[in-house]
C-alpha cells in the first residue's frame, strides 16, 4: 500500500462497481486533491491503510506480476492468512480459488481492461475450508495512465449461502422447493405415499413439475435403488407406444429385426412414470389395465408372459375424472390408477414460490453456464409477480435461460427477458409500502407478501393462512418491510 500511495495510483472504475470499496478509493482521491490544494500534502500511507482496514470487504492489490502488494484487515480475516505472509506472494498462492488455474478474474481484467463485477466463486482459506465469495476487479494506473497492477475486492458470502440453504431446506423435499401451503401439504404426506407402493395419479397443468414430483416419490420409496423410467405417452404415436411400453420380439412387425425390451422391463424393480396418460388410445388402455391388475404382460409378437415388477405413477395435464364422464377415458383404468391422487397447483396460484424458484434456478444455471448472474432486478421481480405463467415453472425456467443468454453479468433486467413480458411500469402494489430494490430473498419475500395481501384484499388472517405463517409473524414482516394497507397509507 505504501508503494501505491507514493506513486499516487488510482482505480479505473468508470463503469461502476457494486462494492463500497471503490467509493472509499474515490473518497481517498478526493481528500488527497482537497488537501493538495490546501496544504500540498496527501494522505499518508498509514492513513490510507486505516481507511482500507475499516472496510468490511477484503481488498488486495497486485503488481504486473500478480504479486500481492497490499492486503487489508478484512482480507486477513476472510482468508485466515496474515498480512505479513500474503505480501510478496502470488495471489493464487494465497487464495487458492476455483478460478485461479484457467479463469482468473484479475488476469481477465488486466488482459481486457474490463472490470469483473460481483462474480461468485469460492476459495480455500488457511485451514482448507471452502469459503464462498463474490469478487470485483479493476486496473490500477498511475497518474499518466500506465497500468501498475490490479485491485480485487471480495465479500464473504458464507452467511448468505447458509441463509439460502436454510431457507431452501425449510421448503425443500428432494429436488422440489416450495413455501406455499398447498405444496407443503403435499410435502407432508409424500413420504407416506412413497412408502406405500401404491399407484399414484398426479394431475396438473403442463410445466408444474409432475415428473419432478414422481421422481421425489421414487427417491423416497423402497424402490429407490431401482431405476426410474419415464415415458411421455402423448409424444409417441399409438402404433409405436405399445412396443415402447411392452417391447417386442424379432419379426413382430416390419423392421422388427431383433428383440427389444420395453419400458416395463427397463423399470424392473423400480418405478415407471407414464406422463400424459390421458392421450393413450382406448385399445392400449385395455393392455395397461391388465398390467396393473395382473402385474404381467406379453411383449408384441410373443406368447411369453412377463411379470411386471414395477410401481406405476401416472400423470395427466387435464382432469381425468372429466375425461371419464365424457367417455374419453376408461373408468376401470381410471379407478385402477387413481389409488392416490395428487394435484399440483399452477404457478399463478402459488406465486409466493417465485422468489425461491428464481434463486434456485439462477444458482443452478450459474454453475452449468459458468456465469455470475447475481439475481433479478426489482422491475423483473414485479413483472414476474404480475405475469400469469401459463407455462408454469417450465416457462419461468425458459425465461431465465433466455435472460442468461443476453445478460453479461450482474442483475437480470427487463430488457433481458423474452418479449412475452411487457415490462410495463404499472404499480403492482398501490397503497402498499415501497420495497427497496435488490435481488435478495428478502426483497422477493416482501413482494410475495404484498401479492398475497392484495389477492386476499388485505385480510391478514387469510393472507397468513395462505403463506403458512401466523398473524403475528405476518404483522412483524409487514412492519419490517414497510408494507402498509391502502386505507392506512392514505391517512
Amino acid at each position: 500500500m505504501r508503494a501505491m500511495a507514493k506513486k499516487r495510483m488510482h482505480i479505473e472504475a468508470s463503469c461502476g462497481v457494486a462494492f463500497c470499496t471503490y467509493d472509499v478509493y474515490d473518497y481517498i482521491r478526493s481528500v488527497n486533491q482537497t488537501m493538495k490544494r490546501k496544504t500540498d500534502n496527501i494522505l499518508t500511507p498509514e492513513e490510507t491503510s486505516v481507511i482500507l482496514d475499516s472496510i468490511a470487504d477484503g481488498v488486495f492489490t497486485v503488481d504486473e506480476n500478480f504479486t500481492i502488494t497490499s492486503f487489508n484487515q478484512a482480507a486477513e480475516s476472510i482468508t485466515g492468512v496474515p498480512r505479513e505472509e500474503a505480501l510478496g506472494k502470488s495471489c493464487c498462492e494465497v487464495f487458492k480459488a476455483d478460478i485461479c488455474e484457467g479463469d482468473c478474474a484479475l488476469r481477465h481484467t488486466t488482459d481486457t481492461g474490463k472490470p469483473v463485477i460481483n462474480r461468485s466463486i469460492s476459495i480455500l482459506n488457511a485451514e482448507g475450508a471452502r469459503i464462498p465469495i463474490s469478487v470485483s476487479t479493476a486496473l490500477l494506473k498511475d497518474k499518466r495512465g500506465r497500468i501498475m497492477g490490479g485491485v480485487e475486492t471480495f465479500r464473504d458470502l458464507s452467511v448468505v449461502e447458509a441463509l439460502r440453504q436454510e431457507v431452501e431446506g425449510r421448503h425443500r423435499l428432494a429436488d422440489m422447493i416450495s413455501r406455499s401451503e398447498r405444496m407443503r401439504e403435499i410435502f407432508s404426506i409424500l413420504p407416506d405415499i412413497a412408502e406405500s407402493g401404491s399407484t399414484v395419479l398426479i394431475e396438473g397443468e403442463s410445466g408444474t413439475g409432475k415428473e419432478l414430483l414422481a421422481r421425489a416419490i421414487h427417491d423416497l420409496s423402497l424402490r429407490k435403488k431401482g431405476p426410474m423410467v419415464a415415458i411421455n405417452c402423448g409424444a409417441i404415436p399409438d402404433t409405436l407406444l405399445e412396443s415402447e411400453l411392452f417391447g417386442h420380439v424379432a419379426g413382430a412387425f416390419t423392421d422388427a429385426r431383433k428383440d427389444k425390451r420395453g419400458k416395463f422391463a427397463a423399470a424392473k424393480g423400480g418405478t415407471l412414470f407414464l406422463d400424459e396418460i390421458a392421450d393413450v388410445s382406448p385399445a392400449l388402455q385395455v393392455r395397461l389395465l391388465r398390467v396393473l391388475q395382473e402385474k404381467q404382460y406379453e411383449p408384441l409378437g410373443s406368447d411369453r408372459t412377463v411379470q411386471a415388477d414395477v410401481r406405476v405413477i401416472a400423470a395427466a395435464n387435464r382432469d381425468l375424472a372429466a375425461q371419464v364422464r365424457e367417455g374419453r377415458f376408461r373408468s376401470d383404468l381410471f379407478y385402477r390408477i387413481n389409488v392416490i391422487k395428487l394435484n399440483l397447483p399452477p404457478l399463478r396460484e402459488r406465486k409466493e414460490d417465485i422468489p425461491l424458484l428464481v434463486d434456485h434456478i439462477i444458482n443452478r444455471m450459474n454453475l452449468v453456464r459458468n456465469k455470475d448472474i447475481t439475481g433479478v432486478s426489482l422491475a423483473v421481480q414485479e413483472e414476474f409477480f404480475r405475469h400469469d405463467w401459463p407455462g408454469n415453472i417450465r416457462e419461468l425456467e425458459n425465461a431465465l435461460e433466455h435472460a442468461f443468454i443476453l445478460c453479461p453479468g450482474g442483475q437480470i433486467q427487463l430488457r433481458h427477458l423474452p418479449e412475452t413480458f411487457s415490462g410495463g411500469e404499472k404499480n403492482l402494489f398501490p397503497g402498499g409500502g415501497g420495497v427497496a430494490s435488490g435481488n435478495t430473498l428478502e426483497d422477493m419475500e416482501a413482494l410475495a407478501i404484498q401479492d398475497a395481501l392484495l389477492k386476499n384484499r388485505w385480510n391478514r388472517t387469510a393472507t397468513a393462512r395462505e403463506l403458512g405463517i401466523n398473524k403475528t409473524t405476518l404483522w412483524r414482516k409487514c412492519k419490517r418491510f414497510g408494507i402498509v394497507s391502502p386505507d392506512k397509507a392514505e391517512k
